[in-house]
């Protein structure tokens, strides 16, 4: 089988969905399912304003069918909800072709710590984006039964893995600072709450690895912290394996595939009860959840690394890969039409 996946979150950002989609075809070539990828690449590009340094692609319908009629896919996936998302969706429609989706970004809360517009008015937008798909994956238990209240339809699981093989003790490098060490990574900005760890008070030493459009807010309030700046694959896996505790202070994370990365180094996870690292951690002793993080940072530092380490060994990427071509096979085989090998079926339900 052959998938289209369309997605405007890829190269160079390093997000989770970057990581979690080359995971994916990775482990789906394994299997024996071809993963091709629309990406903003070849498009032209515009800044997005409170990321300077980020651009989103502006597709031409023409060029978009285009290039999926030269894949000729058995199954479409649409990845993101951005304008790579919405070009495909409507390419999709248009034709009565079936598709998946999958809601992995909480924009809703992301464009309401920046603007003023309303969280209801965005998740109409997103309802009604997801609506047309046969599917849409969700990475957690948690996350789907919150969209199941927002009327969101047609929800199904994705979970997410973990490269063990890259993610592991062994890689610990040494930061030089003193410990404990309480370490945090991803992008630095303003709805991943990173305020809530840096102003804690606690003992050793506080690192953040990532870049951001609040670095330098940041880094002015809270001198004492060691910014590291942005790292990918051995070098970020070295400085988490690190750390003596991982900190994920967002409260808005849908999963938080970083978290597992974490586990896989053998290091326990302190974080606030919420969609992501409640369906992560849960009641497994590889963390702490609580709305005290002082508390849980503290707390972490007594659990076992072991533990963490062996938790990461059972999520693998190649379950999850198993799960998501599940779903893009029921679709392809439902929905397919001998006239056409793109004639993935009649519309989708609304």
């Amino acid at each position: 089988m052959r998938v289209l996946v369309a997605t405007d979150a890829w190269h160079p950002q390093v997000n989770g969905v970057v990581r979690t989609l080359t995971s994916l075809a990775a482990s789906a070539r394994g299997l024996g399912v071809a993963i091709d990828f629309l990406t903003p690449e070849g498009f032209p590009t515009v800044p997005v304003p409170t990321y300077p340094h980020l651009r989103l692609a502006v597709p031409g319908m023409r060029r978009i069918a285009r290039l999926i009629e030269q894949q000729q896919p058995d199954a479409i996936h649409i990845a993101t909800e951005g304008p790579i998302g919405f070009a495909v969706q409507r390419y999709c429609r248009r034709r009565g072709l079936a598709f998946t989706t999958s809601y992995t970004t909480r924009f809703p809360e992301y464009i309401s710590a920046r603007v003023p517009i309303p969280k209801s008015l965005s998740y109409a937008v997103l309802r009604r984006f997801h609506a047309a798909a046969a599917a849409t994956m969700v990475s957690t238990p948690s996350l789907l039964a919150e969209l199941k209240q927002r009327k969101f339809s047609n929800l199904v699981m994705w979970t997410r893995g973990v490269d063990t093989e890259l993610f592991r003790p062994d890689r610990a490098s040494d930061l030089g600072l003193p410990r404990p060490v309480f370490l945090t990574a991803g992008r630095i900005a303003v709805e991943k709450n990173l305020d809530a760890f840096l102003a804690l008070d606690l003992p050793g030493s506080k690192v953040v690895v990532g870049d951001g459009p609040q670095e330098t807010e940041l880094r002015r309030r809270f001198p004492h912290a060691k910014f590291i700046g942005l790292q990918e694959g051995p070098a970020l896996a070295a400085s988490i394996a690190a750390a003596d505790v991982f900190v994920f202070p967002s409260k808005t994370d849908t999963f938080g595939l970083v978290q597992l990365e974490a586990l896989a180094c053998g290091v326990p996870v302190a974080a606030y009860p919420v969609t992501g690292p409640r369906d992560v951690i849960a009641d497994h002793p590889v963390g702490v959840l609580s709305e005290d993080l002082r508390a849980a940072c503290l707390g972490a530092l007594h659990i076992s690394r072991e533990a963490c380490r062996a938790f990461a060994l059972t999520r693998s990427w190649e379950n999850s890969a198993r799960q998501f071509i599940g779903h893009m096979s029921r679709v392809a085989a439902r929905q397919r039409s001998p006239q056409s090998s793109l004639a993935l079926g009649a519309a989708t339900s609304r």
